[in-house]
């Protein structure tokens, strides 16, 4: 990791734990994760599970992403990147997390054995080439990763359901039914208003928008606001 913050100009290391003249060792730390605070564009990240320490808890993956199966602690080890102890009040805040996937892609870039990137808010496990190429790509101004910073499921009475997206906005999509009868149309849907919904930051009220079909749409939050239906007008 120090390789790599020397590498590029962006990252360094602004904090390693364990002591100058001591070893990184796990006969010295015994069962302690190792770890190190790493500095990006000004804001501090934690990176854990690094070697010869213990690895990170292993997330509970639900969805995958360009990978032909879910990972498994049998036969992959995990790390956590997370935001500083300092950036805690404002660690779901839009700037921390660019940053933070920002840093995710120098990561992946650098290391070639890094199989997926884990995003626990969507329970997704994503794969390398996908998750650098779909972060990059919003980060240099483009859509929202929908399909891995979120992802759908179908729910029992039929409608597609978001998971994540409350990380973003407060509130999870649901595409009502019959809207939501062809699967793959209403996934190209979600990711359409998911990107919609991540720009303006929720909804309060009903909104109204135009299909990619020309169909009119009608958005309406749940009285909780936890939910936002979407049926056509």
């Amino acid at each position: 990791m120090k390789a790599l913050a020397g590498r590029l100009p962006v990252v360094s290391v602004s904090h390693d734990p364990v002591p100058v003249d001591s070893p990184h060792d796990e006969a010295v730390w015994p069962g302690q994760l190792q770890w190190l605070e790493l500095l990006r564009d000004g804001l501090t990240f934690d990176l854990s599970g690094l070697a010869p320490g213990p690895a990170a808890a292993f997330p509970a993956f639900a969805h995958r992403f360009d990978l032909p199966a879910l990972p498994s602690p049998d036969d992959y080890e995990a790390m956590v990147l997370r935001p500083g102890p300092h950036l805690a009040e404002g660690s779901a805040s839009l700037p921390v997390m660019r940053e933070l996937l920002a840093l995710g892609c120098d990561i992946v870039r650098q290391f070639a054995d890094v199989l997926a990137v884990g995003w626990s808010p969507a329970g997704a496990a994503i794969g390398r080439r996908f998750f650098e190429s779909v972060t990059s790509a919003w980060l240099d101004g483009g859509p929202f990763p929908a399909l891995g910073l979120t992802a759908f499921a179908e729910t029992p009475d039929g409608a597609l359901e978001s998971a994540g997206l409350a990380f973003w906005i407060g509130q999870e999509l649901r595409i009502e039914p019959p809207l939501s009868a062809d699967r793959v149309a209403a996934t190209r849907l979600g990711i359409r208003l998911v990107n919609h919904l991540v720009l303006a930051g929720g909804l309060t009220e009903d909104d109204r928008i135009i299909a990619p079909d020309g169909s009119r749409l009608v958005l309406r939050p749940s009285r909780s606001r936890a939910l936002i239906g979407v049926w056509r007008e």
